[in-house]
């Protein structure tokens, strides 16, 4: 069962001029070390950031609550599986929030994916449900 879809689309030049202007301060607040150091390895560093952006106002969408009731930048963090798919990791506010979403019985999963043609960068995220299995 889908628990929640989010989707945003950033400027991936806002994001280079937000770089611009405030640096480590703006990197430190919204990105966890491992999203820094993943933008920073790459040739488009303000894109990389952009969709990592997109992607967390689109987490936040999907858990129903957008940046507020607590929600932290660093609660919601994307790192690339060997393959380069994706991944969405909650910790903080976020986790206990899709942990409150989740029925139970069940397990929550988010899918996200990420795009970028510049000027813009783009996230989906869907939170789906999926039953636990009993062994036995």
């Amino acid at each position: 069962m889908i628990l929640g879809i989010g989707t945003d689309l950033a400027n991936i030049e806002r994001i280079q001029a937000t770089l611009d202007r405030f640096g480590d301060r703006f990197r430190n607040r919204v990105f966890t070390e491992v999203e820094q150091r993943k933008a920073e390895r790459r040739r488009d560093t303000a894109g990389t950031y952009a969709k990592r952006w997109a992607a967390k106002e689109a987490c936040s969408k999907a858990l129903g609550t957008g940046l507020r009731m607590g929600i932290s930048w660093k609660d919601m963090a994307v790192s690339n599986l060997r393959s380069g798919q994706p991944v969405m990791h909650l910790t903080g506010w976020a986790a206990e929030r899709l942990a409150k979403m989740t029925p139970e019985g069940y397990e929550a999963i988010v899918h996200v994916t990420l795009t970028d043609d510049h000027p813009w960068a783009q996230a989906f995220v869907v939170i789906e449900a999926r039953p636990l299995t009993v062994s036995g």
